[in-house]
């Protein structure tokens, strides 16, 4: 039963790969919600999990780069001053830490291990497994932003990434579902075959008072509501960018309205927490796009319904509020209790304690890094650092905010609202990661945000120079990789 769901994955993967490229782009999206599926038995990989997400991004990468022209503009992306040269520089660091920390200071230094068990918390420094899978990880994540870099530069591709934005975000829900009905009703063998991954899955998990954990196919419910947030985010803030009517104004609220019931769902801390950063800068957004925009326009007419939608749902709540204020006990004593008190949880002090542990591995080896693997924390800065080292989270931290500068054309509507969705949708996530980040792999959303926006940018710019046959002042750094 087991390898029925794997050959399906390589039989859609294989027709991705030699066929239509755009299967491999809803591919990507498509697999995002099952974080605890293996896509080869582990016993062939001496205990190692390879889930399918990064398994499809490096098919995407082949089929990406089968031409000179295209190999061409990769090599140009990647060294490019105002492309990608401070994350090549930043994944040339990684690996350096990564072969000759773990070795150098192997007995010497105490780490949290990524692999946990119920009687090991720490333990010294040594190479192991975890180096060479978090390497691999990160190795892919880089290669996934040159791949986005150059699929973005086609308005179909771009079309096509969004819309498959939204089936993955519709299939992270359809595994919630099941997972949440699977408490009601005998449905575990319909997940079971997907929850094959060597480590740890949390998918029985019960809160005080009787509430069950939703996690989906995830591999515990806060990365599940991770994944919630993040879909969520990317699709609240892209879909000014989304040309299909259909897809912008039903496909979007549908989809991110039933993503918030499931981030609710989760009872993820930072998953909330991300939610109210997401809030936050929403209205932000809604602000800025207020500023700007013109009465009658559609843009206009866009933020008068979402005024008038957020002043009903609002009027609504209030109302029941007022009128049944016990049914909204439940949701208070839950808030209360994964918010408030999260403090005085033993999972706070377990993850306080991974980070100041890992910050002190960091301390302990003059700032130059464990290595990637080396040592878990709960904070993605934390995580970063203590992995590739000072040098190594300056470079990354960089090149995330060289990548959030980033701008297009004015004159380009939907480069634009490209430009500015994927700017939008940085923060909640990190946020997310501050609060609960284990790794120091930017994983594969940020990946999708990182090469999208230089996409986006460049193709704006060289609309332009193409029309007007003036080059932009300040992209003069561009030139090269747009050719």
């Amino acid at each position: 039963m087991d390898y029925i769901p794997i050959a399906i994955f390589w039989g859609l993967a294989v027709i991705g790969l030699f066929g239509n490229r755009s299967l491999l782009i809803y591919l990507f999206f498509a697999t995002m919600p099952f974080g605890s599926f293996a896509v080869f038995p582990t016993t062939m990989t001496m205990g190692l999990t390879f889930t399918p997400t990064p398994i499809v991004a490096c098919l995407l990468f082949l089929r990406t780069f089968l031409t000179g022209r295209a190999i061409k503009f990769g090599l140009s992306a990647l060294f490019a001053p105002r492309g990608l040269v401070l994350l090549t520089l930043f994944w040339a660091v990684a690996v350096l830490v990564t072969i000759f920390s773990p070795r150098f200071f192997a007995g010497s230094v105490i780490i949290v291990p990524m692999k946990l068990t119920r009687y090991l918390q720490s333990e010294f420094l040594e190479p192991t497994t975890q180096n060479i899978s978090q390497i691999m990880y990160l190795t892919i994540s880089v290669i996934t932003v040159v791949t986005f870099a150059r699929l973005m530069l086609d308005a179909k591709q771009q079309q096509e990434a969004l819309k498959a934005l939204c089936v993955g975000g519709a299939i992270t829900i359809i595994t919630g579902v099941l997972d949440f009905a699977s408490h009601f009703a005998p449905l575990e063998w319909l997940l079971e075959p997907f929850r094959t991954a060597s480590y740890a899955l949390l998918t029985d998990v019960t809160l005080e008072g009787g509430t069950r954990r939703v996690v989906g196919l995830m591999p515990e419910a806060s990365s599940y509501g991770a994944l919630c947030t993040q879909l969520l985010t990317l699709l609240y803030f892209l879909r000014h960018a989304i040309t299909d009517s259909f897809y912008r104004n039903k496909v979007v609220p549908i989809v991110a309205a039933l993503l918030l019931l499931f981030v609710w769902l989760s009872t993820s801390s930072s998953a909330y927490v991300a939610l109210v950063v997401f809030g936050a800068f929403a209205g932000l957004d809604f602000l800025w796009r207020a500023k700007k925009a013109r009465r009658g326009t559609r843009a206009g007419r866009e933020l008068e319904l979402e005024f008038w939608t957020a002043s009903a749902v609002a009027a609504i709540v209030f109302m029941a509020f007022i009128a049944r204020p016990e049914i909204f006990d439940s949701i208070f004593r839950l808030f209360d209790q994964m918010v408030l008190k999260k403090t005085h949880t033993s999972s706070f002090e377990e993850r306080s304690f991974w980070t100041l542990t890992s910050w002190q591995a960091l301390l302990d080896t003059y700032g130059l890094g464990v290595g990637m693997g080396g040592t878990r924390a709960s904070n993605e800065i934390v995580a970063t650092l203590s992995n590739t080292g000072v040098l190594g989270g300056l470079l990354y931290y960089g090149f995330a905010l060289q990548s959030m500068l980033r701008r297009a054309y004015p004159g380009d509507a939907v480069n634009v609202a490209l430009v500015s969705g994927l700017r939008w949708s940085f923060l909640p996530g990190l946020t997310a990661g501050i609060l609960a980040g284990t790794s120091a792999d930017f994983g594969l959303k940020n990946a999708f945000l990182f090469g999208t926006m230089f996409a986006a940018a460049i193709v704006s710019w060289h609309n332009r120079r193409k029309s007007t046959d003036v080059a932009p002042t300040g992209t003069e750094g561009t030139r090269k990789v747009s050719a």
